[in-house]
């Protein structure tokens, strides 16, 4: 498949875990994948391994300098982009007895404010790409607020603004919420997380799912099914649902 021809993906977070899996699915494909992720080494050998496929643009996407200059870069060497999957973030537990509100914005900047980098930067190269297509990977927390701190929950509401913007001007968006996935930092937890799906699995699920361009990957739909309502149950049922979610130890930092 040529250059020409190949659908032009930009994907974050892609050094490990499902970041990783959705690469390898996608250059698979035959699509040519721009990856980002603060560790390059991962990205290099995905460009060792797929010649002509991958186009490396390495960098912490908590700076929004960096990020205006990997949107440069892919401009520069591409002009386009046909579809975003933005999946880089963190994870942080706090602790309610040692509240400590530098944890939130850690997290709120890892999350929301990465992700709004490189939607800037994302936009005008999917306004000239081929049927466009914006997408988030965001959190079940949607559903069940828990004690674990994620601003991804916020992730969807952004997109969920930006497509009533965005959908006249022909940007699909897609909120992708995975549910549990087997990845570093969920091997490192202790609290429940029924039906967790591996990386690869839960790759290949997106993968195909975004071939359709739904407003919304919600799984497993087991799970899912079963979170949904919860928001709407009284305070007891949804506290005592949440504090079975409680983790003990620190968190593993995901890549940006």
């Amino acid at each position: 498949m040529s250059l020409t021809s190949a659908r032009r993906y930009w994907l974050t977070g892609a050094s490990n875990g499902l970041g990783a899996a959705l690469a390898e699915e996608l250059l698979k494909s035959g699509a040519h994948v721009a990856l980002s992720s603060r560790f390059q080494e991962p990205l290099e050998q995905f460009a060792q391994q797929y010649p002509g496929h991958v186009l490396v643009v390495a960098g912490d996407l908590t700076n929004s300098q960096t990020v205006r200059e990997i949107g440069e870069h892919i401009t520069q060497v591409w002009g386009s982009l046909d579809t975003v999957i933005l999946n880089a973030g963190t994870c942080e537990y706090v602790d309610t007895q040692q509240f400590d509100a530098s944890i939130i914005e850690y997290v709120v900047r890892t999350n929301l404010l990465a992700s709004s980098y490189c939607i800037e930067a994302a936009l005008p190269l999917l306004q000239v790409g081929r049927t466009p297509h914006l997408v988030g990977i965001a959190s079940a927390v949607t559903y069940l607020p828990m004690s674990q701190t994620d601003p991804k929950a916020g992730l969807r509401h952004l997109f969920e603004s930006l497509r009533v913007d965005r959908s006249s001007k022909g940007v699909d968006i897609t909120v992708v919420i995975p549910g549990f996935v087997d990845t570093p930092p969920t091997q490192s937890s202790d609290f429940p997380m029924p039906l967790n799906w591996p990386a690869d699995k839960a790759a290949r699920h997106i993968f195909a799912k975004l071939q359709g361009r739904p407003l919304e990957i919600a799984f497993p739909a087991l799970l899912l099914a079963a979170l949904w309502p919860l928001p709407t149950l009284p305070n007891s049922p949804q506290l005592s649902i949440g504090k079975r979610m409680l983790p003990n130890p620190p968190s593993q930092k995901d890549d940006l």
